[in-house]
């Protein structure tokens, strides 16, 4: 029996609403025929030189390694948003890509990016554009949702073309919304089945 062939859902959450997103693209992905999601987040950041995070998370999926990266056909990176860019643990860790870089390990490869905010205009798609830089740097090929998908054109709460995104409130109280939840799940899919067309 053939393995399945795995996207990478890249995440770091703060208060649950991008863990949600990833988790909603993760079943888009796996709702492809031949392809399986590898759901992994990255640790915090801290402004104390000797903190050390646990090598494990307590909850939720395991932190990312560069394997996931080379070994994954392709990627979703999602992120909230930080004064309209990615937060600073996502961005140490792409930080440390250098050497697939060198490499070229993600060349060619596929890639989605998606985002929740505090604020209907809080930086959605700086954010998403923020994102996409380094992963042009990789020589990744990005995905975003196209104006067929119906819910992008009804959405009054989250969702772009530069990819999935969410509206959770200053507060985190608002829940994701059903054109927020089908435009993850479309993300994956689209993102899947252009990994596999692009792998045939």
């Amino acid at each position: 029996m053939t393995q399945p062939r795995e996207i990478l859902v890249l995440y770091y959450s703060r208060h649950g609403a991008v863990r949600q997103m990833a988790q909603i693209i993760a079943r888009g992905v796996e709702s492809v025929n031949g392809m399986a999601a590898r759901v992994r987040t990255v640790p915090e950041v801290s402004a104390l030189p000797e903190a050390v995070a646990a090598a494990v998370p307590d909850t939720g999926a395991p932190y990312a390694e560069h394997r996931d990266l080379e070994e994954c056909c392709g990627l979703a990176l999602g992120s909230p948003t930080r004064f309209g860019n990615m937060a600073a643990p996502l961005k140490y860790f792409l930080d440390s890509t250098a050497g697939l870089w060198l490499s070229g390990a993600l060349s060619g490869k596929p890639a989605a990016v998606f985002t929740s905010t505090g604020s209907l205009h809080g930086g959605q798609e700086t954010t998403l554009l923020s994102m996409m830089t380094p992963l042009l740097h990789h020589g990744m090929l990005l995905v975003g949702l196209p104006y067929s998908e119906a819910e992008l054109n009804s959405t009054t709460s989250g969702g772009t073309p530069y990819g999935a995104s969410h509206f959770a409130g200053a507060g985190g109280e608002r829940a994701l919304t059903d054109e927020e939840k089908k435009l993850c799940f479309a993300l994956g899919r689209r993102l899947a089945t252009t990994a596999l067309k692009l792998s045939a």
